[in-house]
């Protein structure tokens, strides 16, 4: 007697996932599903079509039959109103359809600043560098909240400041602020109010 092994699928987790709802996974994958017959692209594909995910990894486990999807989410990083719409954006760019419980203030801004946003988002993101929120936008530059510390840059933020304020956060971890207006430089707050430290690095 030949045995057929039909490895079902015996359940479905979700990992990472905050605001993307674990029962879309769930009614993606058919009623009897076999893990010989499960089309891990096109459930991963039908994950990140939902506008909060940012990428997802879909895993078998072939001895419990349990199908694990890691997930993992965009993060809003801008609450602001331009040409009379509010919209909310991503640190990569991508618009959000609510602030999913993150406690942004709203900035009026103009289409302009929200591209000098998102370039030195960009920037900070090829860096390593995360992005928390944007918190103002003004004549002295962009306020920013980078891995839970104030940054204040202008305009243009390089490669090598970006690198530099990565390595320079750490070794300062009691700074209030780090200031990235000058080129190639990365001013340090340091916690003595008027006392300040330059790094050229960068």
């Amino acid at each position: 007697m030949i045995t057929y092994l039909n490895f079902p699928v015996k359940g479905v987790r979700v990992e990472g996932a905050r605001m993307y709802p674990e029962s879309e996974v769930t009614e993606t994958i058919p009623d009897n599903a076999s893990l010989l017959t499960l089309n891990k692209k096109m459930l991963r594909d039908t994950v990140e079509s939902n506008p909060w995910v940012q990428g997802a990894e879909v895993n078998e486990n072939w001895n419990s039959g349990i199908v694990t999807v890691q997930v993992k989410e965009h993060r809003p990083m801008l609450y602001a109103e331009v040409d009379g719409r509010e919209i909310i954006l991503s640190s990569d760019g991508k618009e959000l359809p609510g602030l999913g419980g993150a406690g942004l203030a709203k900035l009026e801004l103009d289409r302009d600043q929200v591209g000098e946003i998102l370039d030195f988002a960009n920037t900070l993101h090829e860096n390593g560098v995360g992005l928390d929120s944007i918190d103002w936008v003004g004549a002295g530059g962009i306020r920013a909240t980078v891995a839970g510390r104030r940054v204040i840059c202008s305009r243009d933020v390089n490669d090598s400041q970006a690198e530099a304020l990565k390595n320079i956060m750490p070794q300062h971890p009691d700074a209030r602020a780090f200031d990235l207006r000058s080129p190639d430089r990365v001013v340090v707050g340091a916690p003595v109010q008027g006392n300040t430290k330059s790094d050229p690095r960068g």
